[in-house]
């Protein structure tokens, strides 16, 4: 979806469309959550209006995800929302990036041309969404390290240890009492 810089005003508009999830989809596989596969388009509702020179974006994504579950490896759906700001400047005005931008900027980005292609922002959005490490849900029990079975679905059949493995080397620590 793009904008066209000369269409934005100073009353604000809402724009709502459904952005293609397989270039979102390629950007996952690639990087450090590849955990993650969206299954659907990725939905936008969008509030964007200008104030001078800066175009200010403000809304909402909601994307439906399947994942494989850090602890216990079961696949899983899920539904990331994230609200979302941004603040757009042109190029022109002779910002510069890496000395102008602060941490806290994180909401100001530029923008160049007369269109503003918002695929990009979308995109970044969804992955920030994400976190690291996808669970199937919070409480998950995750597998058991002896023999791997899903403690979701019950106990297992190995023998418990209720001491600590760290400490095992003191119960051969023999104590002389007086």
């Amino acid at each position: 979806m793009k904008l066209r810089v000369d269409d934005i005003t100073a009353e604000s508009r809402d724009l709502s469309f459904a952005e293609a999830e397989g270039e979102i989809n390629r950007a996952l596989a690639k990087g450090p959550i590849s955990e993650y596969q969206l299954v659907r388009p990725v939905q936008v509702e969008l509030a964007y209006y200008r104030a001078g020179t800066e175009l200010f974006l403000q809304g909402v994504i909601e994307a439906a995800t399947r994942a494989n579950c850090a602890r216990c490896a079961e696949d899983f759906a899920s539904t990331t929302r994230r609200e979302f700001r941004y603040v757009l400047a042109p190029k022109v005005l002779g910002y510069d990036e890496e000395k102008d931008l602060r941490l806290e900027d994180l909401e100001f980005t530029l923008y160049d041309g007369d269109e503003i292609d918002l695929a990009p922002l979308v995109r970044e959005q969804v992955l920030l969404a994400l976190v690291e490490r996808p669970l199937c849900r919070e409480d998950c029990a995750g597998l058991c390290s002896r023999c791997g079975a899903n403690l979701n679905e019950g106990r297992c059949a190995c023998r418990s240890e209720t001491i600590d493995p760290r400490l095992a080397v003191l119960r051969n620590l023999k104590v002389g009492r007086a």
